[in-house]
């Protein structure tokens, strides 16, 4: 693998490659002795909170895979099944107005994501949907990626990925002030909790081995979301469409809140392998079960 050539097409500091050959080197080797010993293909998923590089890690992972060992290797993101912005404003007209701003359950086509895994599963030529996040809107199809054969490994990346449903009880009490003001009747998170309880877990149940790069809290995710913000915005060729500024991002992170916290206290110990991240983003420790 040219990890330099991977360094700079991502746009990553040098120690990066320190930590590629610490800690994700080895969690590639992981995944191949379970992969070999799998159905196929095999499933991996990683949660992370926004801006954690679980995106950096998942194209990491693929192209070792790829490079080192000449596997197929399927890349997917929860977001790319976002509903486009005319589902999403009909959600917000019949259930609640939050439900216009994509991100929590809900707010995915997960039909569509289970059908794409079906394809994938039999090798049938499958189109793979992409979402264009500066426009707010999924990419034309004509532009997803196609694949036509059963890949030897399929990685599902996102902020949700493997969170289960909360206790109704824990819907109570607002987390922040998007809640308390815009959703005092909980109308909103009680419908998000609903829709994770249903399908969410029937795709996340697909899951071979799961990956979490788990933040120190949610504190450092408005920092790591703004940096994420400003790199899009640098990429999306002066077409800023969608994109946020910095006040908009702190509000929009607030919809994600409740279930990354729940996310941070619950999935460490369900998780296969977790990397704790310091507010820099360096892993300062390792759970292998």
């Amino acid at each position: 693998m040219d990890i330099h050539g991977f360094l700079t097409a991502h746009h990553l500091p040098s120690s990066y490659a320190d930590t590629a050959q610490m800690w994700f080197i080895p969690l590639c080797e992981q995944l191949l002795k379970h992969q070999k010993s799998a159905k196929q293909p095999f499933i991996v998923g990683i949660n992370g909170c926004q801006g954690s590089g679980k995106s950096t890690l998942t194209s990491f992972i693929e192209t070792f895979l790829k490079s080192e060992h000449d596997m197929r290797v399927v890349s997917l993101s929860i977001d790319d099944f976002y509903l486009d912005k005319d589902h999403r404003n009909a959600l917000a007209i019949k259930v609640h107005p939050l439900l216009k701003t994509r991100g929590v359950p809900g707010t995915h086509n997960i039909p569509l994501a289970l059908n794409t895994f079906a394809m994938l599963e039999k090798g049938e030529r499958t189109q793979l949907p992409r979402f264009d996040k500066s426009t707010d809107n999924p990419f034309p199809t004509s532009q997803w990626p196609v694949m036509d054969a059963v890949p030897d490994v399929i990685i599902l990346e996102g902020w949700c990925v493997g969170v289960s449903p909360q206790e109704s009880s824990a819907l109570t009490h607002p987390v922040n002030e998007l809640e308390s003001e815009e959703d005092s009747l909980c109308t909103w998170r009680s419908f998000v909790n609903s829709e994770l309880g249903n399908q969410y877990q029937t795709l996340f149940n697909k899951i071979d081995y799961s990956v979490m790069l788990a933040a120190p809290s949610f504190d450092s995710v408005l920092h790591w979301r703004l940096e994420q913000e400003h790199k899009l915005a640098k990429t999306s060729k002066g077409e800023k469409t969608g994109v946020m500024n910095d006040e908009e991002v702190a509000r929009f992170i607030e919809h994600y809140q409740r279930l990354t916290e729940h996310a941070l206290s619950t999935l460490p110990q369900q998780c296969d392998t977790v990397f704790f991240l310091d507010e820099h983003r360096n892993i300062t420790q390792q759970d292998l079960k």
